[in-house]
């Protein structure tokens, strides 16, 4: 009984525990079919429990190789240190350099003193010792070790020389070696404290701040000083003070004159300011000008300078006092002297006088008419003259117009001739001897006059109307003349007729004349001498031969005849009269030459001594006068005239017309003078030789250089070896040059090409056949070719420029290089190779700037080419910058922009660049740096460099920093609208987009990645009908400012939510009513079914156990145990997958999608509503 009983209880109670069962198993499928595989791309942070666990095997982490002196270049006895890092800890590290690996140890790697030796790529790698693991091998370091300390230069902007007070000048220390200076100034030698940036502004520049500045640049531990710069020269002065002149001369003027002044200031692009009493005029400029002035204009003036390019003013200039006057003046004519009537030669001066004012010009008028060129306050008649008599009248004039006074009153001059003295000699006889009496007077008509006597136009003591020597002298000789003078006025006659006086001083000498005056006489000749005074008269003469006295010859002619040799001789005579008797000198001699008749000289006047038949030959027999005669023999025979051999008519010269062997002999002479009866002997005798043939010339060329070039030139030279005095004649090919010389000279134009030969002849008969012919080739000088070696010719200071100089086709030239058209000097910077071909600028400076050319000379040749095609080089004044530009141009950008920067020099070509980012230089190369899609990381300051070169590399100064500043693009969520209250009424969800970030926008709505049709708008409903394939939506905010859109949201995904949620409905419907008839049932037995025992009843409020018991409880098994099979547990993942997850009351459900979530927080609210749907959510 007791076992049945206990059966039976276990069986009620297994009974009335199947409702339970029946109930768990119904719950728990509805929640395990709401939670199948709808999701969201979210993660959520509570992970689904899997039934076995997978593991996962990585490569070790790669180790960051980090330069923490921060920069790859150094300079020896600098520091360098590098850092290791790994995630993670018990690491070690090893270091490698250049591959080699290194004795340190350690996550760090310090060089104290860097060397050359310390120069390479370096590199990491971390190990795992316990483990027994290695990483590879770290990013890399490329280490760069500089020998010598770099030397900063010192620019100045502006750079004016000199700079004024108050203006502010940006000095500039560049270094253009690495990066990552300190600076230090100094002036004048002395440190500036406060000073460390690579700029020291000078504001405002004071006296004090003139002086030398310098800087060095420092950096890293110690620190590493550079080389002090060259020194920057500031020189600070005052503005100049202008000076105001007055251009129109006076300070004072009448109304409707010009007034003009200038406003001047060393220097140039100075403005001005005028002023007149204080008060600022209108006018600004250099000049200031009142083309007619009015009584306003009256006042002081003055002016200041301004250099507005720098904002300096000048302090006020000197002034000026201007005086301006109502009336026109009248002038007034004054003269001195003033008698009536003038005489001509004398003078008088006008005077045209103005009272007021100055700086008058004058115009002059004699009888109404202008006198030309008088232009001055004065007008002097000198001499006068008779056209001078008349009215004179003057006006005054000055300035620009101009401007005239009103003219004077008349001032009248009357003018007539003084009369003329007459000089008389009253003595009778102009030529005397000294000691006789000389005497003249002096007439004239008047009174009042005085006389002046002049000899030889020198004045004399004398004045009287007579003047008497008593006894002559030599120095009474000359031309006497006499003057009469009014002293009062002095006026003074003409001179008087003159009367010439001749003094003999010296006694006269005879001159002795022979006739004839042969020379020399031959003997049987005669001559006679004549003695003759050239002075006065009534003379006796005497004769001497070879000093010897002529006994009876005392007339002054002497016959010799007949002359014989003894004749010869010197012949003189004397003049002799009155009584004493008085002598004249001694005449000079007259040589008298007795000789033998000349002997004739034969000269050949035509041909030569060697001759060649048929030529002519012309004789002459010759004596040194023109009266003889001649005769002719050849080999002692007198010659016979004939039709070949012929003879002037005074047989002076000998012709053969035609040369034969028959004219070969030994030719003399005799000369015959008929007329004195005198003949000569022989001449010297003259051979003639007659050749039997003519022979060729021969021709030869020097230089004989092939080719030759136009301007050169060549000479030929034709040689015949017989005879000599030939004439040449010569051929180019066949046609005839103008040249007949033994040489010729050729200077080459291309037109002088071609074969050249020659042939000589003399005479009309004697010609030579032509020499062989020599081949000349001219050619064209070529034109070198000019090329840059360089890339380009637009350079900077400092920049080597290279230029060659060549001959295309051709060699052994030498070439001279020009600028400018002026011939280059090679330097220490200039320089150029031996032959000329390459000329190398080493460092360029504005000095070299210009049109350069070159031209070639041929090596020990006279050929010089043109120059060459000119090749403009251009010297920039400073170092380059460069311009980094944004686009687009916004303060603020957002992860996920495309944002690119763009690094551009406005001057010259051939640059690369480099980019920086906060100092650090980038890998990027080229004038662009692109980021397509930029990271918060890509925040920081840019800028960007150019450089160029190979050798010596140009560095341009840094350009100005870009700040970019990226910001998180704003994250748009979507939100389930849709409530468990609503499932019951709608048959839609209701999605909702939003984008938590303050500002306003339009949201676009994607199904499956394509752009739903609709307008913008933040909610987007989704029906069964509209989405039957459970699609994945996602939205996207817009607007219009920046952030111009949102970053996506997470894809939510449907799942056929709507029918699920119908399902669950409908399923928490069916566990509402079985409960109720559960509860029914239950009722029913109660009241049908027979009752046990009480010893067999179970304890009834233990029938259902709480949840918070069942908590308690830990050997009650979870809900579904006893229906999961041991084959469901030792089936795989993959089964399990399939099947429901083997759970505890402490395993959290998971909650794989955002709809999921969304439908346990609604249940979980409904629950706390009283809804019937209960949450299982711990």
């Amino acid at each position: 009984m007791t076992q049945h009983s206990n059966t039976a209880c276990i069986r009620g109670a297994r009974w009335k525990m199947w409702p339970l069962k029946v109930f768990a198993i119904i719950y728990l499928t509805a929640v395990c079919a709401a939670q199948d595989d709808v999701y969201v791309t979210h993660t959520s942070d509570i992970q689904p429990v899997t039934s076995s666990l997978l593991a996962t095997v990585y490569d070790p982490p790669t180790p960051t190789l980090k330069l923490l002196t921060g920069r790859p270049d150094v300079f020896e006895s600098e520091v360098l240190e590098f850092s290791c890092e790994v995630s993670g800890s018990d690491w070690t590290f090893t270091w490698y350099r250049n591959g080699v690996k290194l004795v340190k140890e350690g996550p760090s790697f310090k060089v104290p003193s860097v060397t050359q030796t310390d120069r390479g790529q370096y590199t990491c790698k971390a190990h795992l010792k316990s483990r027994g693991v290695s990483s590879g091998p770290s990013n890399t370091a490329d280490v760069e070790v500089y020998t010598t300390k770099p030397k900063p230069t010192v620019t100045g902007s502006p750079s004016f020389a000199p700079m004024y007070p108050e203006e502010s000048v940006l000095l500039t220390c560049t270094v253009s070696v690495s990066s990552g200076w300190d600076y230090v100034w100094f002036h004048n030698g002395k440190e500036i404290q406060a000073a460390n940036s690579d700029t020291y502004r000078i504001a405002p520049i004071v006296h004090s701040s003139s002086g030398e500045y310098r800087c060095k640049a420092k950096r890293g531990e110690g620190p590493f000083y550079s080389e002090e710069s060259d020194a920057y020269s500031l020189q600070v002065s005052d503005p100049p003070t202008p000076t105001l002149k007055l251009l129109t001369g006076r300070p004072d003027v009448f109304e409707s004159e010009v007034l003009e002044f200038s406003c001047e200031v060393s220097g140039s692009d100075w403005t001005f300011t005028w002023y007149r009493n204080g008060v600022k005029l209108v006018k600004e400029g250099p000049s200031f000008k009142v083309p007619s002035v009015t009584q306003t204009d009256r006042g002081q003036y003055t002016c200041k300078a301004h250099l507005k390019s720098r904002g300096v003013s000048s302090g006020p200039s000197n002034t000026a006092d201007v005086e301006v006057y109502t009336t026109k003046p009248k002038p007034t004519v004054t003269v001195s002297p003033s008698f009536a009537p003038m005489y001509p030669e004398e003078s008088v001066l006008l005077t045209c006088t103005v009272s007021v004012s100055s700086g008058w010009d004058y115009v002059w008028f004699h009888n109404g008419k202008e006198i030309q060129a008088a232009n001055s306050d004065t007008y002097r008649i000198a001499p006068i003259v008779h056209s001078s008599s008349g009215e004179y009248r003057c006006k005054a004039k000055r300035g620009e117009g101009p401007f005239y006074s009103e003219e004077s009153d008349a001032y009248s001059l009357q003018v007539s001739d003084p009369p003329t003295p007459t000089l008389k000699l009253l003595t009778g006889r102009p030529d005397v001897f000294e000691s006789e009496v000389l005497q003249f007077s002096c007439e004239v008509s008047g009174s009042d006059w005085t006389f002046t006597w002049y000899r030889n136009g020198v004045k004399l003591v004398k004045e009287e109307p007579s003047f008497k020597v008593p006894s002559v002298t030599q120095t009474d000789q000359g031309q006497y003349t006499c003057k009469a003078h009014l002293k009062s006025r002095g006026v003074s006659s003409g001179p008087s007729n003159t009367a010439d006086v001749e003094v003999y001083t010296t006694k006269p000498k005879p001159t002795v004349t022979g006739s004839p005056s042969f020379a020399p006489m031959y003997p049987e000749e005669s001559v006679l001498l004549t003695c003759t005074v050239s002075v006065s008269s009534g003379w006796d003469y005497v004769w001497f031969h070879n000093e010897k006295e002529i006994q009876a010859a005392n007339s002054d002619t002497y016959r010799i005849a007949p002359i014989v040799h003894s004749s010869s001789g010197e012949y003189r005579c004397k003049a002799k009269r009155g009584e004493g008797p008085f002598y004249s000198e001694e005449s000079d001699a007259y040589s008298l030459q007795v000789s033998d008749p000349p002997t004739p000289i034969l000269k050949q006047l035509t041909g030569w001594p060697d001759m060649f038949e048929n030529e002519m030959a012309a004789f002459s027999c010759e004596v040194n006068s023109s009266e003889w005669t001649f005769t002719w023999y050849r080999d002692q025979n007198r010659l016979q005239t004939d039709s070949v051999l012929t003879l002037d008519k005074r047989g002076l010269t000998l012709n053969i017309t035609s040369v034969a062997q028959t004219h070969q002999g030994l030719y003399v002479c005799k000369a015959h003078l008929t007329s004195r009866g005198v003949t000569s002997g022989y001449s010297e005798p003259f051979n003639i030789k007659v050749h039997e043939k003519i022979p060729v010339p021969t021709l030869k060329r020097n230089p004989d250089l092939n080719p030759m070039y136009v301007g050169e030139t060549v000479t030929f030279t034709c040689n015949v070896d017989v005879s000599f005095d030939w004439n040449y004649r010569w051929y180019n090919d066949e046609g005839v040059l103008r040249d007949t010389g033994k040489t010729i000279h050729v200077h080459f134009s291309r037109s002088h090409e071609g074969n050249y030969s020659c042939k000589a002849s003399r005479g009309v008969t004697t010609s030579t056949s032509r020499s062989e012919k020599i081949p000349l080739y001219v050619h064209e000088i070529p034109v070198p070719l000019l090329e840059p070696a360089t890339k380009w010719l637009d350079v900077f200071p400092t920049e080597t420029v290279k230029l060659t100089c060549r001959m295309q086709g051709s060699s052994g030239w030498i070439y001279t290089w020009y600028k400018d058209a002026e011939e280059v000097r090679v330097d220490e910077i200039v320089t150029s190779e031996k032959d000329g071909t390459t000329l190398t600028i080493r460092s360029s400076s504005s000095s070299h700037h210009g049109m350069y050319s070159c031209s070639g000379k041929l090596k020990g040749r006279s050929v010089r080419s043109n120059h060459s095609s000119n090749v403009s080089l251009h010297v920039y004044d400073s170092t380059p910058g460069v311009t980094i530009v944004q686009h687009p141009e916004a303060s603020l950008m957002h992860t996920g922009d495309s944002v690119s920067f763009s690094c551009g020099s406005n001057v010259s070509t051939g640059w690369d660049y480099v980019w920086f980012k906060n100092d650090h230089q980038l890998v990027t190369s080229g004038n662009n740096h692109s980021i397509s899609s930029a990271l918060t990381t890509d925040s920081g300051l840019y800028k960007c460099q150019a450089k160029r070169g190979e050798h010596t590399v140009l560095t341009s100064n840094q350009s100005k920093s870009v700040d970019l500043k990226i910001s998180a693009r704003p994250q748009a969520i979507i939100i389930l609208q849709t409530t468990w209250s609503e499932a019951f009424s709608t048959d839609s969800l209701l999605l909702k987009c939003e984008v938590a970030d303050g500002n306003s926008w339009n949201y676009t709505w994607f199904r499956d990645g394509q752009t739903i049709d609709l307008p913008p708008a933040e909610t987007h409903k989704v029906t069964p009908q509209d989405d039957p394939e459970q699609s994945q939506y996602i939205c996207r905010g817009e607007r219009d400012g920046r952030p111009s859109y949102s970053e996506k949201s997470d894809s939510y995904k449907t799942k056929n939510l709507l029918l699920k949620r119908r399902v669950l409905l409908s399923i928490s419907g069916c566990l509402f009513f079985g409960i109720i008839a559960i509860f029914i049932g239950c009722i029913g037995l109660r009241i049908f079914r027979k009752p046990v025992a009480d010893d067999e009843k179970p304890d009834e409020s233990e029938l259902f156990l709480s949840m918070t018991k069942l908590k308690d409880h830990s050997d009650v098994p979870c809900p579904l145990v006893e229906y999961i099979s041991d084959a469901a547990l030792k089936a795989g993942p993959k089964a399990m997958d399939e099947n429901l997850e083997i759970c505890s009351e402490t395993t959290p459900l998971p909650i794989t999608s955002q709809e999921d979530h969304a439908v346990m927080t609604n249940g979980h609210d409904a629950a706390e509503n009283g809804s019937a749907l209960v949450s299982f959510q711990q």
